[in-house]
């Protein structure tokens, strides 16, 4: 009886995220709702393969009476917040819209299902980020849950907030709240202004056109632990079925510098980086034929950058049962095929 299923909402249901965990959540048998932003062009392209096992919502995260007019209809057991201004770039230039939409919006969630009398009876799941840590390991040690966090971005501070609120609420009001500090994960589905999707995009495009202009990157040397957001899915999943709260750190536990992820993505497609100069007049140029692919464009320069992160998830591993299944290397693979695939222009 479909009266029987789990209900579960995602906010952010049309991003990387939510749509790995929409397909999860079906395949576990799950009712399914989602928040949608309306746009004037098509944004749906994540979720268009399940379109019709989903029922959708339209609305924001910072319109705070939306949001509880979507719950007290859904009425979910399960709450998953992936919603966010997620790309750190951008949220510099839009700094009020960013504590609009990860920190009030975040609130208002949880507001709403305190005032609807939802607290025993619906779980809510909220996507933190290792971007709050900062600039606190150089790559010697790992970071875990008790790790001191420094952000150092509107992004980062945003999220810190939404986390801190998470754990009030918890605490004050017995609620069952979580936030998992997610490092850096991708996929073919990730949005095309970050880092990693535009080089895989570029990697396309190149091996189609190799007369084509060289791409320009930030910092090249900024190492990050990379996942896939399949994996990260199936562990915020399992943080929810838990008997009690706790907050998790989901990562590979592996560093690799933004250069390392363009020398392997190349390698994709049999072609061979060397790297020549320093700082900003460093460039990757093709071995076989001399050719500047890579230029460093300071535009792209955090304020305050995050020289490196890496995660230690044992805690996830051990209580959670949770394991990534694909490594560094799959995940670079995965996503320059999707980008050859769909033949980028």
């Amino acid at each position: 009886m479909e009266s029987n299923k789990k209900v579960a909402l995602i906010f952010g249901i049309g991003g990387q995220d939510g749509s790995f965990l929409a397909e999860l959540l079906l395949e576990k048998g799950y009712i399914v709702h989602g928040m949608i932003r309306r746009s004037a062009t098509f944004n749906t392209q994540n979720i268009d393969h399940i379109f019709d096992k989903l029922h959708l919502h339209h609305g924001d995260l910072t319109d705070a009476m939306n949001v509880f007019n979507i719950i007290s209809k859904v009425r979910p057991c399960e709450i998953y917040n992936l919603a966010a201004m997620s790309h750190v770039a951008v949220s510099a230039e839009i700094e009020n819209y960013t504590f609009q939409t990860n920190t009030i919006g975040t609130l208002s969630i949880l507001q709403s299902v305190k005032n609807l009398g939802m607290e025993k009876t619906c779980k809510i799941y909220q996507a933190s980020t290792s971007e709050i840590f900062g600039n606190v390991t150089d790559g010697s040690f790992k970071l875990n849950e008790d790790s001191p966090q420094n952000p150092c971005s509107v992004y980062a501070i945003s999220k810190y907030a939404s986390q801190q609120l998470c754990n009030m609420y918890r605490d004050a009001h017995g609620m069952f709240v979580v936030n998992s500090l997610l490092f850096n994960h991708d996929s073919p589905r990730r949005g095309g202004t970050f880092v990693t999707k535009k080089i895989t995009d570029y990697v396309g495009k190149y091996y189609k056109n190799n007369s084509i202009e060289p791409l320009n990157l930030g910092n090249l040397n900024a190492s990050r632990d990379f996942s896939h957001a399949k994996d990260m899915c199936y562990g915020i999943w399992l943080m929810l079925q838990q008997e009690k709260p706790k907050n998790f750190v989901l990562a590979n536990g592996t560093t690799h510098s933004v250069k390392e992820f363009v020398e392997l993505s190349f390698k994709e497609i049999g072609v061979n980086i060397a790297w020549r100069d320093k700082g900003t007049n460093e460039v990757g140029i093709n071995k076989e034929t001399g050719d500047i692919i890579i230029k460093v464009n300071p535009k792209y320069f955090r304020d305050i950058d995050i020289e490196c992160l890496i995660g230690d998830s044992s805690r996830a591993r051990k209580e959670l049962g949770w394991s990534p299944k694909y490594t560094f290397e799959d995940l670079v693979k995965e996503m320059v095929q999707s980008s050859l695939k769909n033949n980028v222009k």
